[in-house]
């Protein structure tokens, strides 16, 4: 059994797989709970991806008999780094581009993950990451206008939004979610235009706006970066 801990901006994320199987999800605010569910169960080996808590710390909670991994840009990994500066690479990124490869092994892949920030990663056929481009997420977009502006609103997203709002937050609506939705759109087709048999993967938070939206084929993955991490596990175990 292993398991991957995934700590986030916001929250701490865990998965617990039977190999390749993911059996258990599970999420915590504060680390003190984390602890005590690393504490009260065991597992043969674990991995920390962190991109603010001390992943040393974490790993100190857990009596894994096994590999016990953290996850940097410099760890061994079943994928090529391609990537100009990759000590500022976040592991986030590393293990959904991890995680494309394990999905579809051998082809041209194009990561959304669509969360806090929007992430796009593209993983090539020969298992050769590239890099790809941040912008922020929808909730990001709206709390900016509020924050740099004296007088606009915060406004929560929606499902669906006119194109023409007919108030101040339905103008915020309609620019916020058609302008993610134009990006996002205009980015896939670009990708697809330079590999016209390029997979689109999409995962994160608010993979379901997208999924309802978008023309474009996709390939819906919200546990990409669960399987990803336990992908660079499996890979160490296996070494």
């Amino acid at each position: 059994m292993n398991l991957v801990v995934d700590a986030g901006n916001t929250r701490f994320k865990v998965g617990a797989f039977d190999h390749t199987q993911l059996i258990r999800k599970e999420f915590f605010t504060h680390e003190m709970d984390l602890k005590k569910f690393i504490e009260e169960n065991s597992y043969d080996h674990i991995l920390v991806s962190s991109v603010k808590f001390d992943p040393a710390e974490i790993l100190s909670w857990s009596s894994s008999i096994g590999k016990k991994i953290v996850l940097t840009s410099s760890l061994q990994l079943p994928i090529k780094l391609a990537y100009a500066t990759p000590y500022t690479l976040g592991v986030d990124r590393i293990a959904a581009a991890c995680g494309a490869m394990l999905l579809f092994p051998n082809r041209d892949c194009l990561v959304i993950d669509a969360g806090t920030c929007i992430n796009y990663e593209f993983v090539d056929c020969h298992k050769i990451y590239h890099g790809g481009a941040i912008s922020p997420g929808i909730s990001m977009r709206f709390e900016a206008m509020h924050a740099f502006t004296s007088k606009l609103p915060l406004v929560t997203s929606v499902s669906e939004s006119n194109l023409i709002g007919d108030s101040t937050e339905s103008c915020m609506q309609s620019g916020v979610m058609n302008g993610v939705l134009a990006e996002v759109t205009e980015i896939i087709q670009r990708y697809k235009d330079l590999y016209p048999e390029i997979h689109v993967i999409l995962s994160g938070g608010d993979h379901s706006f997208f999924e309802k939206n978008l023309k474009h084929p996709i390939f819906v993955a919200p546990d990409l970066v669960f399987n990803g991490l336990n992908g660079i596990l499996l890979y160490h175990v296996e070494l």
